[in-house]
């Protein structure tokens, strides 16, 4: 056979197909589709042949069909291969921005009243050792304006993250903005920091009654129940009255056991009261009965109220001015125990020239510094004739602001700091620097201080619920609810000094101590 005719057998086109050109590869041509009368011993080099131009019939050849499934194959591989790639890179950036995202960093600031940063600072370096990304600036404020202050800079919106604020001022914590309802600048405590369950069993009942905010539902039947339980600050500390005895002057009038109950206690200072030959007090007795000199007046008013069953909102009562007679009787000649002569009673006692006083236990402190050598023994308040005892709480909080951006890091700190480890961490540091540290606020730490001679009192009436918190506290300089309760009850007690009787002058002290209830809403 000829190459015409071999050449005839390869190529047939028909004469209604359209030509598509492919070039076959040379490798692709197999002996099996070589035509059928090329003979076996023809030995024709078929690698040699190269074949002309066909046109592809209507169904393609075997050919054609390998040949079309290779991109498709290949493309499928790719595809897989894009998508697994860019799957792994997908993952592999999510973890790696996991583990290696930086803690957002927190700054606070911390307004304190009363301690001095060589207190507040080695706590706050050992917080921040285990919280890097937390920075706390500690600011001692003056506490003159100090309220307003701090409510006008928290509206503002430039306001610390935290502050320290009397247990009494909680009413008066609202924020100065009478274009909108009254808001309160005290945020609440998380529960996932602390649970009023957890916080009640944490601290004296006198801070959760005067630092929790129980929310009611009523019904229509009458009935109410709880729903909610608001903390409005972390205590991290409790004082209140106690009584403070000069034990040399008892010793010296033949009494030889402090007073333990209210009769004794008045006895007593009968008993030591030394006056001159122009009936002039020498040595006084007991510190009250004047407002003038008595340090903490107000405060032993409410005492006295508390105990003689009345009410600072019924001041009209026969309670109230009984209260008042019996609080003048100690300064009334010729009976008296004291007098408006006598040195401002703090002084007078660190002078020698008054037996007992009421006052708060860190009037100590001044005592000490001004008569180290003095021997003095710290009781609590003495126990009334047939009811029961009670005494006047003054302490101070730390709460957290309400517009601030980072609460929840705030209130972390404060749980750091009412920790045990933070309280006596506290004491410790403070005890260093003075005579002795603040009582501790937890309930768990009582048995630290229940023997301690100054702040063993403190804590037995904590402990006992014998504290009471009442808006009439002196020194909390707040240009407030206290401060103005206070100058009525000292209207009061100048007034009965000067011949009004009780009853007018509670009278007269109620009208405008219910007008200070009105303004800051207390029921």
């Amino acid at each position: 056979m000829d190459d015409k005719e071999k050449n005839d057998n390869l190529q047939q086109p028909t004469e209604t197909s359209q030509p598509m050109y492919v070039t076959v590869p040379e490798d692709s041509v197999q002996p099996e589709e070589i035509a059928s009368n090329v003979e076996a011993t023809d030995q024709t080099d078929f690698s040699q042949i190269q074949p002309e131009i066909a046109p592809i019939e209507a169904d393609p050849t075997p050919i054609h069909k390998e040949q079309s499934k290779i991109p498709f194959i290949i493309g499928g591989v790719a595809v897989f291969f894009i998508v697994f790639i860019l799957l792994f890179a997908i993952l592999s950036s999510g973890a790696k921005k996991k583990t290696t995202t930086a803690p957002v960093v927190v700054s606070l600031t911390y307004w304190g009243l009363w301690e001095e940063k060589e207190v507040m600072e080695p706590l706050i370096k050992e917080y921040q050792k285990a919280h890097p990304n937390v920075t706390i600036t500690y600011e001692k404020k003056s506490e003159k304006d100090y309220r307003k202050k701090l409510l006008t800079w928290i509206q503002n919106g430039q306001g610390p993250d935290i502050f320290r604020f009397h247990n009494t001022w909680v009413p008066e914590m609202v924020l100065p903005n009478p274009a909108s309802t009254p808001e309160l600048a005290l945020a609440t405590l998380p529960e996932s920091v602390m649970t009023s369950t957890e916080y009640e069993k944490t601290f004296y009942p006198v801070h959760v009654k005067d630092l929790e905010q129980v929310i009611k539902e009523k019904y229509a039947d009458g009935t109410e129940k709880i729903i909610k339980k608001n903390i409005l600050g972390m205590p991290l500390m409790i004082d209140g009255l106690v009584m403070i005895v000069n034990e040399d002057l008892l010793k010296k009038a033949g009494i030889s056991s402090i007073p333990t109950n209210w009769d004794e206690m008045v006895a007593a200072a009968s008993q030591i009261a030394v006056k001159g030959k122009d009936n002039t007090l020498i040595t006084a007795g007991f510190a009250a009965g004047t407002a003038t000199n008595v340090s903490h007046f107000s405060d032993i008013y409410g005492l006295m109220l508390l105990l003689n069953g009345g009410e600072l909102t019924k001041l009209d009562q026969p309670e109230a001015s009984g209260a008042l007679e019996a609080y003048r009787r100690f300064a009334e000649e010729p009976n008296n125990v004291w007098s408006d002569s006598m040195p401002n009673s703090v002084n007078a006692f660190a002078q020698g020239k008054v037996a007992m006083i009421f006052a708060p236990s860190w009037e100590i402190h001044a005592i000490k510094t001004t008569a180290p050598d003095l021997k003095i023994v710290v009781a609590p308040i003495p126990n009334p004739p047939g009811g029961k005892q009670f005494s006047i709480a003054t302490y101070w909080v730390e709460g957290v602001s309400k517009k601030s951006k980072n609460q929840l890091e705030a209130w972390k700190f404060l749980m750091y700091l009412s920790s045990k480890e933070g309280q006596t961490k506290m004491f410790e540091i403070q005890s260093n620097i003075r005579m002795f540290g603040i009582p501790y606020s937890r309930i768990d730490l009582a048995d630290l201080l229940i023997q301690d001679p100054y702040l063993g009192p403190v804590v037995k009436q904590a402990a006992e619920d014998r504290f009471v918190s009442l808006p009439l506290i002196t020194n909390t300089f707040d240009e407030g609810l206290n401060d103005e309760v206070v100058r009525y009850l000292e209207n009061a007690i100048n007034g009965a000094s000067q011949g009004v009787s009780y009853g007018e002058a509670m009278k007269k002290a109620k009208e405008g101590v219910d007008q200070v209830f009105l303004q800051y809403k207390i029921k």
